[in-house]
């Protein structure tokens, strides 16, 4: 291994259990900090495979926190540590005496992170025992996760995916690195990240709401929903009937070979005429309208364009019909061929195990070979955010116990430098931000670094190359916190400009392959050359610590759902995969999992002075929120996990249940017994067998309402709460910006309605609260500036004279707008 890595020196105690903390220490373990996993006496609480590979890398120790001798061991380590990382209940670790008050006195400099399933300070929430799945039912992942659910009328629908256990380990992981960075100038802190603040933000896209929103950027399954809701119908379609309401560039076609091939193409740039060419459909192609999208409806020529999601009524079924025909001619291998080499955003189909052996995720890096002393072989996950550079990365080691006499050396290294910094303000305050991403995934990754008081710099180009759901609405929420400008970067002034950017930029941020990279001029040696100091945060689809087949081919959130098993899993089934949530489940992870390799690449800079390229991936992304399942080897148990539309819930103990009066979801993995003998009602269904118990139980908790069964069933480690939407958590966090400042501290929940925003609509978004500092400052962003609003005042900055504007203006080399309403209607 190489001697030095972006975290080398950071040393992390890690008393993470089951997913969200353990995720946390496996991502700054992955890029070479010294992680310290500490155990109860017994070992871990979480004796699973998936445990294991998240330990990877990491030393072991088992301390009993419940004697002098033991906390005074953790005290000792916390002195010589960085940062701790725990995902208790609120006040466990306080209880025990080596809460964050306690470790922070012995070593003030010490970033602490807390994660509980829900925040610490909401008088409702913090002391319900907080499994994965509880977290997901109360935010509303059971219930509002798919289009295709609500229309079929399915009320509560189970996923295994850790979706916030991957969520809040990806900004834990940020904000330890974040903090550490800038430690010397605010001092150290206790930072908390509750899973489910982090799921609201991370599902932001299911529950973003605009007033009026227009029927143009409504898919045929939503105005579906619509028009049933106006009518009074009721949401009753069966799967194949699913079918007539997708859009032809947003689904999955059958191959030669059966295989499942799925398309997204979502008129950005040419992909939707690259997916018709490549099928042969030109034709086709020829005979589709085509005109600007970000027209208003009532200026459109026809009833709509090839450039503007979605495909118009009149057109849908003739090119679905060409599509599936075509599509039938070849296997999905050889699609995925095709479909790569024209850079036309599609993929087969694949299982959670296929991707684990898939000749691409393994040559890239994604997929790791690890040598396990006892299962051998082991494919796992690979990092989900790298440096470049960092040769090591692939390179994994099975957790190794720590020995009385490395202990003994530990305790005889000087503790950590006491002098704290005293600033107040955000981790990255000052930080010039240059973002020249486009749609979900890149633009999270500026947003985000915008709410620590970074300044965040937003390129396009001065015409769209993305349609306005795609720009506008999802940008919405995408660029908060931005300023805007519109360049013609082919144009010498447009370049020009860009590179006056580029040399004031500290971090500038590209949504791109490696190829795409190369062509627009930001390789590492063009980068440096007009600005050394600059760190480069490159995400992609496909792309991997190294290089493999697929590295250069294009894709999107669902292609990369599709790729890595998720779709196969969500939907039940290689004969009917579905998208996990309706947008935003992949990209929104991937954008923040890059923030996290930035954060490496700061550490790494600061010790170095070199700056690097921070990267991370959609395909990592699909891996990560499958942390649980991502790994095999011979001898492992099958891939059975709960899938389909149908599952609800692991067994009988962790289970969605219908009541009187609605759903709730049950969680009783290690109290079965105790909840089943202390709820009088449930007391003789005590030595029913497992078989038969999910049945008999669903009928008792069938007589009484919901929240009797949350009273009585709430206690210790059992867990019972109401199956929300992401709609009604919403809705019941909502504060209105004119109001003043949202209050993010407090609820776990909270949600923003920009009622003065200048597209002349209201809409509500997720607030920025799944990060609480106790010390530095969270900035909350105002609402997104509509494109090019900033461009004269921008040039002017940058030293262009107001007559250089105004040609630049002129000759179309900048931009002021794409069109004339912030939002075309």
């Amino acid at each position: 291994m190489t001697s030095s890595r972006p975290l080398t020196g950071v040393r992390v105690l890690d008393f993470g259990q089951y997913l969200a903390g353990p995720l946390t220490g496996m991502m700054l373990a992955d890029m070479g900090a010294e992680v310290i996993r500490i155990d109860p006496p017994g070992g871990p609480k979480w004796r699973d495979p998936a445990f294991d590979m998240l330990s990877r890398g990491k030393r072991t120790l088992r301390v009993d926190l419940k004697t002098h001798e033991g906390r005074e061991t953790v005290i000792e380590l916390a002195k010589r540590a960085d940062a701790v990382i725990e995902n208790f209940r609120p006040g466990v670790m306080g209880r025990l005496g080596v809460g964050a008050d306690a470790l922070r006195s012995a070593n003030p400099n010490l970033i602490y992170l807390s994660m509980p399933g829900f925040a610490s300070t909401d008088p409702e929430l913090s002391g319900i025992a907080a499994w994965e799945a509880i977290v997901a039912a109360r935010t509303g992942q059971f219930t509002d996760m798919g289009l295709n659910r609500r229309l079929m009328g399915i009320k509560a629908s189970f996923s295994p995916l850790g979706l916030a256990s991957a969520y809040a380990a990806t900004f834990g992981a940020m904000s330890v690195l974040f903090a550490l960075h800038s430690r010397d100038r605010t001092g150290g802190d206790h930072v908390e990240v509750p899973l489910a603040s982090a799921l609201f933000e991370g599902l932001v896209y299911n529950h973003e709401r605009i007033e009026g929103y227009p029927d143009r950027y409504k898919s045929p399954r939503e105005l579906e929903l619509d028009r049933r809701a106006a009518a009074g119908e009721p949401c009753d379609l069966v799967f194949k009937e699913l079918s007539e309401f997708l859009d032809p560039f947003y689904r999955t076609y059958t191959c030669k070979d059966g295989r499942g091939f799925y398309v997204v193409s979502g008129s950005i740039a040419a992909h939707p005429a690259r997916v018709l060419k490549t099928l042969g459909l030109d034709e086709l192609l020829a005979d589709l309208p085509s005109f600007d999208p970000y027209l208003d409806t009532a200026d459109w020529p026809d009833e709509w364009t090839l450039s503007n999601y979605p495909v118009g009524a009149r057109d849908r079924a003739r090119i679905a019909q060409a599509m599936k025909a075509a599509f039938l001619t070849k296997t999905a291998p050889e699609w995925d061929e095709l479909f790569g080499a024209a850079k036309a955003p599609a993929t087969a189909q694949r299982t959670t195990e296929e991707w684990l052996h898939d000749p691409h995720a393994l040559s890239s890096g994604l997929i790791l070979s690890v040598k396990d002393p006892i299962r051998g072989t082991m494919r796992q996950m690979g990092n989900v955010a790298w440096v470049a550079g960092d040769e090591a990365a692939t390179e994994k080691v099975v957790p190794l116990p720590l020995f009385e006499k490395d202990l003994a050396a530990l305790r005889s290294e000087a503790p950590r430098d006491q002098a704290q910094g005293a600033e107040r303000g955000g981790w990255l305050d000052g930080f010039q931000v240059l973002d020249l991403t486009n749609v979900i995934a890149g633009p999270t990754i500026g947003s985000t670094l915008a709410r620590f008081g970074a300044q965040v710099t937003h390129v396009q180009p001065a015409r769209p190359s993305v349609d306005p759901w795609n720009a506008v609405v999802f940008g919405l929420q995408a660029n908060r916190g931005k300023e805007s400008i519109l360049l013609d970067l082919k144009s010498r002034d447009g370049k020009e400009a860009l590179n006056r950017l580029i040399r004031k930029a500290d971090i500038v941020t590209l949504n791109a392959t490696d190829e795409q990279r190369d062509a627009l001029d930001f390789s590492t040696e063009a980068l440096k050359a007009q600005n050394p100091a600059a760190i480069l945060v490159q995400l992609d689809a496909f792309g991997g610590p190294m290089r493999g087949p697929k590295s250069d081919h294009l894709g999107y959130d669902d292609l990369a759902q599709a790729a890595t098993g998720v779709m196969v899993r969500f939907g039940g089934g290689m004969e009917m995969p579905e998208e996990h949530a309706h947008a935003g489940t992949i990209d929104v992870l991937a954008g923040l999992t890059a923030c996290v390799a930035l954060g490496g690449a700061l550490i790494q800079k600061d010790r170095t002075g070199e700056a690097a390229i921070a990267r991370s991936s959609l395909a990592a992304a699909g891996g990560m929120i499958q942390a649980q399942f991502m790994y095999d080897f011979e001898g492992r148990s099958p891939f059975d996990e709960p899938s389909g539309r149908n599952a609800l819930g692991w067994s009988a103990f962790y289970r969605c249940y219908e009541a009187s009066d609605g759903w709730f979801f049950l969680a009783a993995p290690t109290d079965r017994q105790h909840y089943l003998t202390s709820v009088p009602e449930l007391a003789d269904l005590a030595s029913s067998p497992e078989p038969t118990l999910a049945r008999e139980l669903a009928a008792r908790f069938a007589t009484r309402p919901v929240q009797y069964w949350i009273d009585a069933l709430n206690t210790g480690a059992t867990a019972a709460v109401s199956l929300a939407s992401m709609l009604e958590t919403r809705d019941e966090a909502l504060q209105v910006e004119s109001d003043g400042p949202p209050d993010i501290t407090r609820e776990t929940y909270r949600a923003v309605r920009h009622d003065t925003h200048p597209m002349g609509r209201w809409c509500d978004l997720a607030a920025p609260n799944a990060i609480r500092p106790r010390s530095a400052v969270i900035t909350i962003p105002g609402h997104a500036q509509k494109y090019g609003a900033q461009t004269t005042s921008i040039l002017k900055r940058i030293g262009f004279e107001p007559e250089e504007v105004d040609e630049m203006l002129s000759s179309g080399a900048a931009s002021e707008s794409w069109s004339r309403r912030f939002l075309p209607s």
